[in-house]
């Protein structure tokens, strides 16, 4: 008898029956955990990791950037080569990938070998994160189901940004925590490539009978376009990211200087050679046709604005109490859980609210809270009191909760399901900008303020709610149509 997978399409086939979706939600859902754990690694423990790699304060911003870049650099070519080649097989090698790289973090001896790690890290994140969404849109095909799946993995976001400090700061030292997370990517690799189902996508699409030598597992998990990956997209806008960010870290020491605004003029006119390269590509890395959507400019716009208000504060304030109040790791990272704890926990049940409040709406609140929850925490660190967080974190975790949980499901609503791993990668590449330029621009406004770093931070603190504000009044006035 000849095995299923080796079959060949000679004809239109019959529907395929989908496959238990709970393994695909547990494994992508853990997955996305560990990534999260490895992106929020150095929250509590930059103070240690930049006195052994002797890396500067006016360095340290790329200590905790070398994630985000790569994540941003990279999630849009990695959501098209999910649709394109396969969901499942980009969510393997990205998360086996993972494992990898963190480890080799852990031998790094410089800031810049560390940094390269970093990168590398949010590379193989990237390919992870964009095609686990890609992968959930396919096993829960039925609205009330893609809304569970989206909580709960917009929930386990939230669970590895809690449980990451937790994990890093109860280890001896810095190092072996990458190895720890390093193995545990490995493992849910590994398990991934068994327990995985090769026919979690699986559609009868005319456009794939005509590819009769194609065996069936290497149709699964795919809507494939044609063409080559859009490697002149990927280039063109990694380099403009990297300009933004060195523009925004060197901006501490004044935002008037020549390499500063040189580098901003450079970022601008990368972008805009992106957006020729887009228009001409065969394959580009996104339909910038979905900018008419306001459903995807929503989803666009609360990425954005969660990396830049919310990830940008929250990645560098534990070291800010280290350095000010004297707290351990340790401290700051159970200090930091009741924040990504609520936040977790919110966004499990914040699916319920689905019928009376759009995801639209949801991100317009989660950003308010935010805003409401940082005025809150205003003059804290000048205080030394660490009680005094403790009230403007809950409501912060609050909307942080809803920001994940809103955050994910509109991605997907947001592009037509055979794109699904594109919306959801486009809308992370946004995200992770916003996160990449809110940590250096955190750092630089806490760090260059005449009246020492206590003072920085409420302006930090200031111009997070600010942004917020902005976040909330903008998606709340996108209506969603079509």
């Amino acid at each position: 008898m000849t095995r299923f997978s080796e079959r060949t399409i000679t004809e239109v086939p019959t529907p395929v029956p989908l496959p238990p979706a709970g393994p695909t939600l547990a494994l992508t859902s853990a997955a996305t955990a560990v990534a999260l754990m490895t992106y929020t690694a150095p929250m509590v423990t930059l103070p240690d990791i930049a006195a052994s790699l002797h890396t500067p304060l006016s360095a340290q911003a790329w200590l905790l950037n070398g994630t985000p870049l790569g994540l941003a650099a990279l999630l849009l070519v990695a959501g098209s080569l999910a649709d394109d080649y396969g969901r499942r097989r980009i969510f393997v090698a990205g998360t086996l990938a993972l494992g990898l790289t963190t480890v080799l973090g852990a031998f790094a001896s410089t800031t810049w070998l560390f940094t390269l790690a970093r990168i590398a890290q949010g590379a193989a994140s990237a390919a992870l994160l964009a095609s686990s969404l890609g992968l959930l849109v396919h096993a829960f095909p039925t609205p009330a189901g893609r809304l569970r799946a989206t909580g709960v993995w917009g929930a386990f976001v939230s669970g590895g940004i809690a449980v990451g400090p937790i994990v890093t700061g109860a280890m001896p030292n810095w190092r072996l925590s990458y190895v720890v997370l390093g193995a545990a990517a490995v493992v849910v690799g590994a398990v991934s490539a068994r327990a995985l189902p090769h026919f979690d996508e699986r559609r009868a699409r005319p456009d794939l009978v005509a590819e009769k030598q194609a065996p069936l597992n290497e149709l699964a998990s795919r809507a494939p376009r044609g063409g080559r990956p859009d490697l002149g997209g990927a280039v063109t806008f990694g380099l403009a990211l990297v300009a933004l960010v060195a523009a925004l870290t060197l901006g501490r020491d004044g935002w008037l200087r020549a390499p500063v605004g040189l580098l901003l003029l450079a970022s601008l006119v990368l972008l805009a050679l992106f957006v020729v390269v887009e228009r001409r590509a065969a394959t580009p890395m996104i339909d910038l046709g979905l900018l008419r959507r306001p459903r995807f400019l929503a989803s666009s716009a609360g990425g954005l604005f969660t990396g830049l208000a919310v990830i940008g504060l929250f990645s560098f304030l534990p070291a800010l109490l280290q350095q000010t109040m004297g707290l351990s790791a340790m401290d700051t990272a159970w200090l930091f859980l009741l924040w990504s704890g609520l936040s977790f926990a919110v966004a499990l049940q914040a699916r319920r609210l689905s019928d009376r409040v759009p995801p639209r709406l949801q991100l317009a609140l989660g950003f308010l809270l935010h805003a409401a929850g940082v005025l809150t925490m205003l003059g804290s660190v000048g205080s030394g009191s660490w009680p005094r967080l403790l009230p403007g974190l809950v409501v912060a975790g609050v909307g942080s909760g809803l920001l994940n949980a809103a955050l994910p499901l509109l991605a997907v609503e947001s592009v037509p399901a055979q794109r699904a791993a594109m919306g959801s990668g486009a809308q992370q590449t946004f995200r992770y900008i916003g996160s990449c330029a809110g940590v250096a621009l955190t750092i630089a406004l806490a760090t260059s303020s005449g009246g020492g770093l206590a003072r920085g931070a409420d302006v930090a603190m200031v111009v997070s709610a600010g942004l917020a504000v902005v976040a909330g009044v903008v998606v709340g006035v996108l209506r969603e149509r079509g």
